[in-house]
């Protein structure tokens, strides 16, 4: 027999005491099993352990918590902080899965070059390659590689693990915005991109600011472009291969466009 294989009253009571910990976020279980729509009486059997609800039943109390399965296996707080922060009774509707899913007309999954100017050396530019993906409830995601030439300025650690980041996105009226970190939350940026005007409309513009703090030798904001490049094997390798620093005549002539590089950023 597996050694993780668990009971059914091992799963019930696991169940049971998970609920109670996410049920404490509300004055009363009579509002609560009245929002999810469940018998109280019922309800008190699954915070008992007693009982374990259905398949669709479990499934309307995932998704009104913002947690997954593991509910079944794991203590509550050892899940995922993100959910029970973005998606906590507090912030739910402002920042939790319903509010990030981004439509896909709006901001499509797949591969992304993007450029903007250097932060560290302003007369360089930031040549990168980004993919964007959404997960089983819609929830889109980015993730990508700093620069090793950035990494380096900084005496950072190149290897891949260092320089990975990752993100996910918001809906806004008129485009996406991302928010980024590398492993451990070391650093963070905030991007908003909006569709700018192009032939095959697979241009996104915007800005890009980072967290730290102010100096006179180096800015926070700076503007920035994404180019959708779909799932195109040849474009995604030769974005790849550009990857790090470049100069402002190296750069793909409608990105030099967009960043309008001649105009200090406002």
């Amino acid at each position: 027999m597996p050694k993780n294989k668990r009971s059914p009253v091992e799963l019930r009571n696991m169940f049971g005491r998970n609920l109670r910990e996410l049920a404490q976020s509300y004055s009363s279980v009579s509002e609560l099993s009245r929002q999810l729509g469940i018998n109280r009486t019922q309800f008190n059997r699954y915070l008992s352990g007693e009982s374990f609800p259905r398949p669709d039943v479990l499934d309307r109390i995932c998704q009104f918590f913002g947690v997954d399965a593991r509910i079944l296996l794991e203590p509550i707080d050892v899940l995922a902080q993100s959910g029970k922060i973005l998606n906590g009774p507090f912030l739910a509707n402002y920042f939790g899965r319903n509010a990030q899913r981004v439509p896909t007309d709006v901001f499509p999954s797949g591969f992304y070059c993007f450029s903007r100017r250097s932060f560290v050396q302003a007369e360089k530019f930031v040549f990168g390659l980004v993919i964007v993906f959404r997960d089983d409830d819609g929830v889109t995601f980015v993730k990508g590689f700093e620069a090793k030439q950035a990494m380096q300025f900084h005496g950072l650690p190149t290897d891949t693990e260092a320089r990975e980041f990752r993100g996910f996105a918001l809906p806004h009226e008129d485009g996406v915005s991302l928010l980024i970190a590398r492993k451990n939350a070391v650093t963070f940026s905030f991007n908003y991109l909006a569709r700018a005007s192009s032939m095959e409309s697979n241009f996104w513009s915007g800005y890009v600011a980072r967290t730290m703090r102010e100096s006179e030798r180096s800015e926070r904001v700076t503007r920035m472009v994404y180019e959708f490049l779909d799932q195109d094997i040849s474009r995604t390798l030769a974005a790849a291969r550009m990857s790090g620093f470049l100069t402002e005549e190296e750069l793909p002539s409608y990105h030099r466009h967009l960043l309008r590089t001649g105009e200090a950023f406002s």
